[in-house]
């Protein structure tokens, strides 16, 4: 008798990032193993390699943010940082979006040579405000996406009434969602790595989504919030990114295990870490409903988004639109980027793509994305400023 088993293609996709960790995983202990060796070690300083290893990869650091800034505004669910450069009068001030995913949102300050507030300073655009979300609590834990509407609306008008805005990730679809509902107070709207059409391309998150929703089901993901007394707790999502691509966390600990030696490349895997593992909770109800209008039922790019009982209409946005999407990116591949084109009722022309050769977290504080996309791309929306 032959059998026959049927793996669905969310599963297969998860098998194969699977293998691939045990890959990375074997390729880094292989690569310590050569550089001991040659230099000739021995079991004690294998030993000492070990430990120093082990601290390295358990002891955090809270993360903080690069330049400069002054806290300007405070909710129960935000902050508003402001890092301008004196008055800056006569440009459109530029209001950032960070994600809202369960990590710091520094991550656009990241370090001072690797900051997105400092590409857009620089770009002659003076006047620069970030928002900083905050780590729900039991006080926030039924924050809706309309709360994190109204946090935008008075940062917006405390920035002047109109703006710039710009949307990493999360960020992004909120500032594309806010643009369309607020269309009159956006200048120009910027989105990097932001999904708009979640199930375009080979996203993982959309294979994820379909294994953890068996018939459109979300008991999974409310088990999780409940769990967590109503929140998502920030390490349940730090888990699914590291599930979603295993074999790069994997390959990052035993990268540090052969690299150990250098005090510099472990200097840089500790604030890549205490960014990425100092994690903060979600409200448990923004984040329900983000799995199930937006991963699951895709409402923001078919138009049938609601929010605060008003239809969420992408063709009113107007204004010139600038795309940044990540090659190597496998949680929001590009085509996710470039459905937000066509699908409002900015002309083709004031339309500008660019495509990284980063993965999804690069686009946002890679040295590479920096300087060569994100400092051009800036300075033509100071151009329109």
């Amino acid at each position: 008798m032959t059998y026959h088993f049927r793996v669905s293609p969310a599963g297969a996709a998860l098998l194969d990032d699977g293998m691939a960790a045990w890959s990375a995983g074997l390729n880094g202990l292989a690569e310590y193993w050569r550089a001991a060796a040659r230099r000739g070690a021995t079991p004690a300083s294998v030993a000492h390699d070990g430990a120093r290893w082990w601290s390295a990869t358990t002891r955090r650091r809270r993360p903080g943010w690069s330049l400069p800034n002054q806290v300007v505004l405070e909710t129960p669910i935000a902050r508003l940082r402001d890092f301008s450069l004196g008055a800056g009068e006569g440009v459109v001030p530029t209001l950032v979006l960070p994600p809202q995913a369960g990590h710091d949102s520094c991550i656009v300050d990241y370090a001072p040579a690797q900051s997105q507030i400092g590409e857009i300073r620089d770009a002659g655009l003076e006047r620069v405000l970030a928002l900083d979300w905050k780590g729900a609590t039991q006080a926030t834990k039924d924050a809706t996406v309309e709360d994190y509407v109204a946090v935008l609306d008075r940062a917006v008008e405390l920035a002047g009434g109109r703006v710039n805005l710009v949307g990493d990730c999360q960020g992004g679809w909120l500032a594309t969602l806010w643009a369309a509902l607020r269309p009159d107070a956006v200048n120009t709207l910027t989105i990097a790595g932001a999904p708009i059409d979640f199930r375009a391309g080979d996203g993982a998150i959309a294979k994820w989504v379909d294994a953890c929703t068996p018939h459109g089901s979300m008991a999974f993901y409310e088990g999780l919030v409940a769990s967590g007394g109503g929140v998502l707790r920030g390490e349940h999502m730090l888990h699914g990114f590291v599930l979603i691509g295993p074999q790069n966390e994997v390959g990052r600990q035993f990268r540090l295990l052969a690299q150990i030696h250098d005090e510099t490349a472990v200097e840089r895997y500790r604030q890549f870490e205490d960014w990425f593992k100092y994690t903060q909770d979600i409200p448990g109800a923004f984040f329900l409903w983000i799995v199930e209008k937006l991963f699951h039922d895709n409402r923001l790019i078919t138009g049938r988004l609601e929010v605060g009982g008003e239809r969420v209409d992408l063709r009113k946005i107007d204004c010139p639109l600038f795309l940044l999407a990540g090659e190597r990116d496998h949680i929001t591949p590009p085509e996710q980027v470039w459905a937000l084109d066509g699908a409002t009722s900015t002309p083709p022309e004031q339309v500008a793509r660019r495509l990284c050769g980063a993965g999804h977290l690069g686009l946002f504080m890679g040295r590479e994305a920096l300087r060569e996309h994100w400092r051009p791309m800036m300075r033509d929306v100071a151009a329109l400023s």
